[in-house]
């Protein structure tokens, strides 16, 4: 089956043209082209992504990364050779999906190919089947950490999600930029923070047998539910910058480790009791989203899967651990392949912010 799918849900445009057959579990996944464009140097003033600034570079975009996918694919831009076309619905920056709506609605009509609606966090979910070594097994635990969200999913089989723990204010992506925020890094704050927290590590290799001047909260990390909360987090390191008044570059990575092990610490921490909950019940393990990238909580997600031999940990190619449109078609491929009628209804899409993956 061949998808052209087009990603719009933030601040990055994307359109990918792929070529999937095979069973589910264990698809053969060919990228026949794919582009994307990051607003990042646009955004960076804000601090954060601006919302009609990110409907209008995708506007802009869109067609410039269609002709450049198309292209890429040797297809013919008037009549390409595809099956269907699949944009994500939601959730996300509601002006910002309408864009990737109207445009791959616009184009389903020219090309008489029909429209599929993809839920973003299930394109991250299923970002693991791209270059699988063996078949993905269910029932599976998914833990989604982005900028957007933070979230545990119980995924029953293919299609069959349920949320058991989501973050009650910010989300862990979010907190990593604000945090960095505050420490004066430019946005995206992420990467930068734990590139600081690895310098800490780095310029001091016994760091974690040393008496600790301060720690930083783990918010909700002996809870009975399996919910996050990372806005008293967060506040704690605004109090600390306040109170020491320090702005050299030794204390900026001390702040930044803390704050990355105290993030880290909670997200094992409830994925650890949501493993257990489960026994031996769950084969796999899917940890994804731009959060999944971050190198310490790799490393925890390595000694956590010790702990429970009869569990798979599946991550993302680093491709896909942030926005793209290549997990938006295979998101696509799953739920074509559950509800063939999908390419038979063509109701129009509405774009929707605040999607659930059980909605």
């Amino acid at each position: 089956m061949k998808i052209l799918s087009i990603e719009t849900s933030c601040d990055e445009t994307a359109i990918s043209l792929l070529d999937i057959t095979g069973p589910l579990e264990k698809p053969d996944i060919k990228v026949l082209g794919n582009t994307l464009l990051s607003q990042v140097a646009l955004h960076a003033e804000y601090g954060g992504v601006y919302p009609n600034l990110a409907k209008r570079e995708h506007e802009k975009n869109l067609p410039i990364l269609l002709e450049q996918t198309l292209q890429e694919a040797r297809e013919d831009s008037e009549n390409p050779q595809i099956d269907c076309i699949a944009v994500t619905a939601g959730p996300g920056l509601e002006p910002a999906l309408w864009t990737g709506i109207t445009f791959a609605e616009e184009l389903g009509k020219k090309w008489g190919k029909p429209v599929v609606p993809v839920n973003h966090m299930a394109g991250h979910i299923f970002s693991v089947l791209y270059n699988l070594d063996k078949p993905l097994q269910m029932p599976a635990l998914a833990l989604l950490v982005s900028g957007g969200h933070t979230e545990l999913v119980h995924i029953k089989d293919f299609g069959n999600y349920e949320i058991i723990g989501r973050t009650l204010d910010d989300a862990v992506g979010e907190a990593f930029d604000k945090v960095a925020r505050m420490l004066g890094l430019p946005y995206p704050g992420g990467p930068k923070i734990s590139a600081l927290a690895e310098e800490a590590r780095r310029n001091n290799p016994n760091y974690e047998k040393l008496p600790r001047s301060f720690s930083f909260p783990r918010p909700m990390i002996n809870s009975k539910n399996l919910n996050f909360s990372f806005s008293g987090l967060k506040t704690a390191v605004l109090y600390k910058l306040r109170d020491e008044k320090r702005t050299d570059e030794e204390f900026k990575e001390i702040v930044a480790k803390e704050f990355e092990d105290a993030a880290v610490d909670v997200l094992i921490a409830k994925t650890r009791k949501a493993l257990e909950s489960f026994g031996t019940d769950i084969k796999t393990l899917i940890v994804a989203g731009g959060v999944s990238a971050n190198i310490k909580l790799s490393n925890e997600l390595e000694k956590l899967s010790t702990d429970f031999p009869h569990i798979t940990l599946r991550l993302p190619d680093k491709l896909l651990t942030t926005d793209n449109a290549i997990m938006i078609g295979i998101a696509a491929f799953v739920n074509i392949s559950l509800e063939p009628e999908l390419l038979r209804d063509q109701t129009p899409i509405k774009a929707s912010g605040n999607l659930t993956l059980n909605s």
